[in-house]
Parts: C-alpha cells; structure tokens; sequence
C-alpha cells in the first residue's frame, strides 16, 4: 500500500509587486508522479533548484499544490483538516539541526513534540528513551543541545520526530551542515530506523554516497521527475547523471574508467568491497 501518492503534481511560486501585481511565475514542480510504498527507503535527487526540497514540504503539508494531487497515507495534503494529521504522519528533518532543537536539555527536547499533542507523561518518557535509543544518544540525554558535535545535534533532531512516532521521515538534507563523520551518523540512524522500526524513509540530498543503499532513487531536474531507478540502474548512467550536474560516486568512476579500458567489470558498481571483488576476480582468472 502506498504511504505517498503525487499524481501530476505541480507548485508555482507566483512573484507580486508591491501593489499585488503578478511579476513572474516559476514553476518549483511541474506534473510530478510519484509512489512511496510503506516501509521504502527512497532518495531524491537533484541539484539546486531541482524541486526536491519543495517536493518534501509538500509531502509535510508545509505547501499545498497548485495543480494535481499529493495523498499522505490516504490524506489529501490540500485538505486544511489534514494538515496536522499529515504532520503527525511524515514527520520533517531539516539541514540545520538548531532550528528544530529548541530546549536545553536533551531529553526535554525530545519529549516537546510527543507534549504537544497531548501525549500522557509516562508514555511521553517511555519515547523519549525509546527515541534516543533508536538514534544512538541516549546517553547524552541530560546534555545541554548546545554542547553537542553538529551531527550529534542532527540525531537528536531527528530523535524528536522518532518520539512522535510517524509512519514516515522526510531528511531535506539532513548531512550538509555536517562532516563527514556526523554525515555517516545520521544516514546510518535513518537505515536503522528504515530496518528495525519499518519507518518510510525519504532522504534529499546531493551527496551521491548516501544513495547507495537506499531501496529507489529518484533524480528531479526543473520540477520535473527524470531518473528512478534502483541505485545500480542510476549509477550506471555516468553521462546522463553528468548532464544533469550530478556527482557520481568516486569508486563508480573508478570502476567506469576501468571498464572502459578493459577490463571486465559490469556498469553500476557502487561499493569499495563490491570493485575490490571485482578486480580480484580478474586477477584470479589472469593468474
């Protein structure tokens, strides 16, 4: 059953003057189709101003559509007595990790959604261990926010929704702010989560490395849907992802570069493990 459903879905910013007149029209999203089973871990991709992040405000009722249909778990987002049990259902991770982290204790921070609807006290406690648990931080919860590394902070963000219990996680990108480490983190929690807890991830980003092991990739240009695909189908398209000022995995370069110099490695290789295997199978047969 799908969780997610845009049918022909499209967002235009309209730009006024100052005597209300329209100036210009952009379109952020031009007739996107899209289909989110329950339980999906989905990537999108894009570069700036490609849709996505508008894509995912639409998914958490932050925008309503201007044409066509987006349905969060049978809730039609364009319905105002949806928008909060849309919110309830697709939780949101934004880049910056400080303007979701709003009180000075950890744990506190965590409990604040679960107490703004009306969650009793003790079950409010019980996800807030559950929740810092799941992300890998709960021994930081008597901490002040303030005092934690940049991905620490993402994780306890992300830890905030966790408490809310959706069915699904919208991260717009969730690692750019962050290094390396705290970028590993944070897309090592979202598959934990995705795995152990049957949560509908759907991760935007533009680092090509986070994809890698999501179940779908979807690659957005000008509003418009124009590559899905697992993530071996995707990244085996160096030239078309190129064309659309994408990165490309730098051991899926290796690996393209390899092939076209003969050697007998296939298209989409994704992993260091996955090319090393390769190249010590041509070295086997060699020998």
């Amino acid at each position: 059953m799908g969780i997610i459903k845009a049918k022909q879905l499209v967002h235009e910013y309209i730009r006024r003057d100052e005597e209300g007149n329209v100036e210009s029209i952009q379109t952020a999203l031009d007739h996107v189709d899209l289909d989110v089973k329950q339980g999906d871990f989905i990537a999108i991709l894009g570069h700036n101003g490609s849709g996505k992040s508008t894509l995912a405000k639409h998914i958490n009722a932050l925008l309503a559509p201007s044409e066509g249909s987006l349905f969060v778990d049978g809730m039609d987002v364009s319905k105002e007595e949806n928008v909060i049990p849309v919110r309830k259902t697709a939780g949101m991770v934004f880049q910056n990790p400080d303007n979701q982290i709003i009180a000075s204790v950890v744990e506190e921070d965590v409990g604040f959604g679960p107490e703004n609807i009306g969650v009793p006290t003790d079950e409010i406690w019980q996800r807030v261990e559950e929740s810092l648990k799941a992300v890998g931080m709960l021994k930081y919860r008597h901490h002040s926010p303030n005092k934690l590394s940049g991905g620490q902070k993402q994780r306890v963000a992300i830890a905030g929704v966790v408490a809310m219990e959706p069915k699904c996680i919208v991260l717009d990108e969730p690692t750019a702010m962050l290094d390396p480490n705290g970028r590993a983190d944070v897309i090592r929690t979202a598959h934990e989560l995705n795995q152990k807890k049957g949560v509908t991830i759907i991760l935007i980003t533009h680092y090509m490395e986070e994809v890698v092991g999501a179940d779908k990739v979807i690659v957005m240009d000008k509003g418009k849907v124009v590559m899905q695909g697992t993530p071996r189908e995707i990244f085996s398209q160096v030239g078309k992802l190129k064309e659309y000022r994408l990165d490309v995995p730098q051991v899926t370069i290796l690996a393209d570069l390899l092939r076209q110099s003969g050697l007998d490695i296939p298209l989409g290789v994704l992993t260091r493990e996955e090319l090393v295997g390769h190249i010590l199978r041509i070295a086997q047969i060699d020998s």
